[in-house]
């Protein structure tokens, strides 16, 4: 079994300020190492993990490039590229080979071969629903703009493929252990980015199914977080410090590039030119004197008495309102501001205190998946709440949950939910995030988290 190695902190607290840049531990690579690159699109290895490439690549190490999209639903880049929509989704597919070609390029220009590069072909921007709500028996995701519901790229890795939850396990975990990574360097949980959550999560779930030896540290990278990295545009005598709510949650680790290395850095960051045209002055941002890498605690409920634990995070620095909001959403924005996670005996209570009440047009949703290492990952319960101004439903995937399964507490700012672990397939691992909504526009979004429980029952067959 691989022992997953994070670098963790202390619990959670968002408040002080950011260490100086050159005051994180270093990320340093040993000559036995293999580096395994986890990209949710093309252009993401660059921004992340391009100075990291370049040391592996001095080191002689083996290094490998997995994409789980092809990036083929930016559509305002692709209309800024070709200088005209891109609608046919043909013609969509077309820009995802584009983009494939264009992680090609940069690739080369960091010294990898194409053969270092695998893309899997899952849906951009759709992974994340992928994970929500598209296991076992629920048909496969639709891709947004390409309107397809399996891999249409015939050099994908797995043409074909499905766009379930299963499927994407597969293929990571297939891809994984043909390479044996000693270290994996992967999206955020707390990125805002639903591709670059999912890739995370997915990744967490192959690496615990997995039955082989060696060891792998994960070190995950930010790319997106609201007003984040500051300031922005071409700085490359400037330092990356992490985006404020992290400063103090994750014990981040940094790689310090040299003038050699950043230069490059941009050289490959421009091959990717159908973003650059759109994003330049975004992209630009993470060219600088260091790359950042790190995790989220895992939140630890295991050992004596620990069937009656709690935890509770202060999330209120992390509260902003997203510019890009119209007003009417702005007026009503609601943010999570407290979330705090109790184990009592058989149950789980998680609690959101929210910054204002809902009203009419808001509401919230909370996510809590089982795991079990017994259990095929698509067969455990995926349980969703949404939560109304004065109702709400719980599902699995798309199953109706009665109401009196759960028990609900509401005040006008906070929600307390108590869920039977039988109700979650008696989990050893528990993944929950929550966030609130209006309409189909997302408001605010908490990380998901993992909460390690002792051992739990085998669930009843």
């Amino acid at each position: 079994m691989i022992t997953v190695v994070l670098w963790l902190a202390a619990p959670a607290r968002f408040c002080g300020a950011a260490q100086p840049a050159n005051a994180y531990p270093p990320v340093t690579l040993s000559a036995s190492d293999r580096i395994l690159v986890l990209a949710p699109h093309p252009d993401d290895e660059v921004l992340g993990c391009a100075g990291i490439i370049q040391q592996a690549q001095r080191l002689h190490l083996p290094v490998r490039i997995i994409f789980l999209t092809y990036g083929d639903n930016n559509e305002w880049s692709f209309l800024l590229f070709r200088k005209h929509p891109v609608l046919v989704p043909q013609a969509v597919r077309n820009m995802g080979t584009i983009r494939r070609t264009e992680a090609v390029a940069a690739a080369r220009e960091l010294g990898l071969l194409p053969q270092q590069l695998t893309f899997l072909g899952y849906p951009d921007f759709r992974t994340l629903d992928i994970w929500y709500a598209h296991w076992g028996k629920r048909p496969p995701e639709r891709s947004m703009l390409t309107r397809v519901s399996a891999v249409p790229y015939a050099d994908a890795y797995r043409p074909g493929a499905p766009y379930k939850g299963e499927e994407i396990l597969k293929g990571l975990t297939a891809v994984i252990r043909d390479f044996n990574p000693t270290k994996i360097f992967l999206s955020h949980p707390g990125d805002h980015n639903p591709d670059h959550r999912a890739l995370y999560l997915f990744t967490r779930v192959a690496l615990w199914d997995m039955g082989v030896q060696g060891q792998v540290e994960l070190y995950p990278y930010m790319i997106h977080y609201k007003n984040w990295p500051l300031p922005r545009g071409y700085l490359p005598e400037k330092s990356i410090t992490p985006a404020a709510p992290f400063a103090q949650t994750v014990s981040w680790r940094a790689y310090g590039l040299n003038d050699a290395e950043t230069a490059l850095k941009l050289v490959a960051l421009r091959k990717h030119a159908s973003q650059f045209k759109s994003s330049g002055k975004y992209l630009l941002s993470f060219v600088r004197k260091n790359e950042l890498f790190g995790d989220l605690p895992t939140i630890n409920f295991t050992g004596p008495g620990s069937r009656s634990l709690q935890t509770t995070e202060n999330i209120a620095d992390a509260i902003e309102v997203p510019q890009e909001l119209i007003n009417e959403e702005k007026a009503a924005f609601v943010g999570i501001v407290k979330r705090s996670i109790i184990l009592l005996d058989d149950s789980l209570t998680i609690s959101l205190k929210l910054s204002r009440p809902m009203g009419k047009t808001v509401g919230t949703v909370l996510y809590i998946f089982g795991y079990r290492d017994d259990v095929a990952f698509a067969q455990m319960p995926k349980v969703r709440i949404r939560f109304g101004s004065w109702r709400h439903v719980v599902r699995d995937q798309n199953i109706s949950i009665p109401l009196d399964a759960i028990t609900v507490q509401r005040r006008a700012r906070e929600l307390t939910i108590r869920v039977p672990l039988k109700l979650l397939g008696n989990p050893q691992r528990i993944l929950t995030s929550a966030n609130t909504y209006m309409g189909a526009v997302p408001l605010d979004v908490i990380s998901w988290r993992i909460v390690e429980l002792s051992e739990a029952p085998a669930p009843q067959r």
